[in-house]
């Protein structure tokens, strides 16, 4: 679930802190210990917020600096930015790309084009924002979703610094202004995670307070240090505790970022505002080893979640820890190679193309965000040729492969398999009131009692209860009657006392127990993806006893993969035999048969 960049290192005319680049470091390594072992560093997705505190402190410094000597230049900030932002990320999207090429499906390499392209404009939150839904494809095989972090910053600086040279031109009251305006912005985060938890992750109104911290806090170190010059050992300790309690406490279920995300900003802050001096920053953050981690924490950043991604795609599951641990090390060799033949040499100069850095980057990566751009306007390249021994070819000599599903289409097994009062229309169901909105198709059968039967079986639950429909209507005896209330993604609650207007499973649970109260079923059947604990199924199973029910089954779980089977079976195919496969093929019968199967297709 969570990750970010701005560990791209200060400008040369800060006063160096080695405890900054110590807590880039924390950052860093909790965002790569989380995506390796989310089991056991839970709150990790933290770092993203760490960064960007560290982020908005040096700057906003930077910017209230120029400011004051009065040579503060919009052009000279984003050329600034594009140095230290591009080269290392302009290596990695092609390096990703690169790599898709032999090694991904077409529809996952035109995802990889795509999300390429977002990640070259600085939009990849607002495209993961769009993505995310019941069907969207999981987290782990998005090699360049950890962009999003990087892109909200980025918007952020679009507008930042010319609001900090208005209200400075306009004498505004700098402090005030930046307060008001990051209160805005928490409260915007907070309301979207009642609404739209997904827009309170990725929105960036909903995330530049966070930043907007970072700038009152070299507000403050500036223009009002005496402030700070007290009990900064305090601080500092009191920092490394809120961090420490948002690492264990904070997890992908938590109402995140909202409330939870003051752990680690208000934690961040109170570590920078301790100063170099205090205890636990010289003598933890300021370390060697913090210090190295620190430096090269932009580049890891950006070179481990591909990496880890890459082998999910491939192995078709989470790679074993032991290969995660090589992982891990390839991560950081490939960060401080960056770091060392990329970064450093571009920031000081010592080649010839930093000279010409605001040209140069901001040229290549349109070319890479466009090559990107192509690639998905073109369904992953999938018709320019065999990508690699035959690809193309074989996928669509696939009945099942992604995307066109041809088995599924051709024999209607959505439609089949799913009944029409399955699916309910959310967005009317959000303007509608006090009962599920359902779509043209849904009649009164499904959830109302027919005294044409003589029993009936309620089905209660997600898309895993939806699917027994089928089987049920096909075997039962005539006098059964099939009753259902199931929605996608939502696990049976019986505790759901009023209707909702905006929980949609809280609404659907309250839909099924009236219709259970009022059709009376002989029997419920209850199915869902997740598990519930033994004490859940038990009080469950009350609920719906003192409602009448006279028999509950639960249904056990069916076979889940980590990816899609059929995705699963064509890429072991693809990699075992694609080159025996067309081996000595008759390419007038294939181009034959693909015109037969267009004509009768259409």
């Amino acid at each position: 679930m969570t990750q970010h960049n701005s560990a791209a290192p200060s400008d040369q005319h800060l006063k160096y802190r080695a405890d900054i680049d110590g807590l880039r470091a924390i950052a860093v390594l909790a965002v790569v210990g989380f995506h390796a072992f989310p089991q056991y560093i839970r709150g990790g997705f933290i770092g993203v917020d760490i960064f960007f505190i560290i982020s908005g402190f040096l700057i906003s410094t930077i910017i209230f600096k120029n400011l004051d000597a009065g040579n503060f230049s919009i052009a000279e900030f984003y050329r600034r930015r594009v140095k230290r932002i591009f080269p290392a990320l302009l290596l990695v999207l092609i390096s990703c790309m690169a790599f898709g090429w032999f090694f991904l499906l077409a529809d996952e390499y035109r995802q990889l084009g795509k999300h390429t392209a977002g990640g070259a404009i600085f939009i990849s939150n607002i495209l993961l924002w769009q993505e995310s839904g019941y069907f969207d494809a999981s987290a782990d095989v998005k090699p360049l979703l950890h962009l999003w972090s990087l892109a909200v910053e980025e918007q952020f600086y679009i507008f930042w610094p010319l609001i900090l040279a208005i209200a400075w031109k306009k004498k505004w009251n700098l402090s005030i202004t930046v307060i008001l305006l990051a209160l805005l912005s928490f409260a915007v985060s907070v309301v979207y995670l009642r609404t739209d938890p997904t827009a309170a992750f990725y929105s960036p109104q909903s995330r530049f307070w966070e930043l907007m911290m970072g700038s009152l806090l070299a507000y403050t170190a500036l223009y009002r240090p005496q402030l700070l010059q007290r009990f900064r050992n305090v601080r500092s300790a009191a920092g490394f505790l809120l961090l420490a309690a948002g690492l264990l406490l904070i997890n992908k279920q938590s109402a995140f970022p909202g409330w939870w995300a003051l752990l680690p900003t208000v934690g961040a802050c109170l570590i920078i505002s301790a100063g170099p001096t205090a205890l636990l920053n010289k003598k933890v953050l300021s370390s060697r080893l913090f210090v190295w981690f620190g430096l090269i924490s932009y580049p890891l950043y950006l070179w481990h979640w591909p990496i880890f991604s890459f082998l999910h795609i491939v192995e078709g599951a989470p790679p074993a820890r032991h290969i995660k641990l090589v992982a891990i090390v390839l991560s950081i060799v490939l960060a401080w190679l960056t770091y060392r033949l990329i970064e450093r040499p571009v920031r000081n100069n010592t080649v010839m193309i930093a000279r010409h850095s605001s040209v140069v980057f901001p040229l290549v990566m349109l070319v890479v965000g466009s090559a990107g751009y192509y690639c998905y306007a073109k369904d992953g390249l999938e018709g320019t040729g065999y990508r690699l021994a035959g690809k193309s070819m074989f996928a669509d000599n696939f009945e099942n492969s992604y995307p066109d599903w041809h088995y599924v289409r051709s024999h209607d097994i959505l439609n089949q398999y799913r009944e029409d009062c399955n699916f309910y229309d959310i967005p009317k169901f959000l303007a509608g009131g006090n009962t599920l909105i359902p779509r043209p198709a849904l009649t009164a059968s499904c959830h109302v009692r027919d005294k044409a039967h003589a029993k009936s079986v309620f089905i209660w639950g997600d898309s895993h209860a939806e699917h027994l429909n089928y089987g049920l209507k096909n075997h039962l005896p005539r006098e059964w009657q099939i009753l259902q209330v199931a929605s996608s993604g939502c696990m049976p609650d019986a505790n759901v006392v009023a209707p909702s207007t905006t929980d949609y499973c809280a609404q659907s649970n309250w839909f099924a127990m009236q219709s259970i109260r009022q059709a009376a079923p002989d029997v419920v059947l209850i199915a869902q993806s997740t598990g519930q604990s033994i004490d859940q199924f038990r009080a469950l199973h009350a609920k719906l006893t003192a409602a009448g029910v006279k028999k509950v089954i639960f249904a056990g779980p069916v076979p889940h993969w980590e990816q899609a089977l059929p995705k699963i079976v064509l890429r072991k195919l693809w990699e075992n035999t694609p080159q025996r496969t067309f081996v000595g093929l008759d390419q007038a019968v294939y181009d034959n048969n693909s015109d037969l199967r267009a004509h009768f297709e259409a």
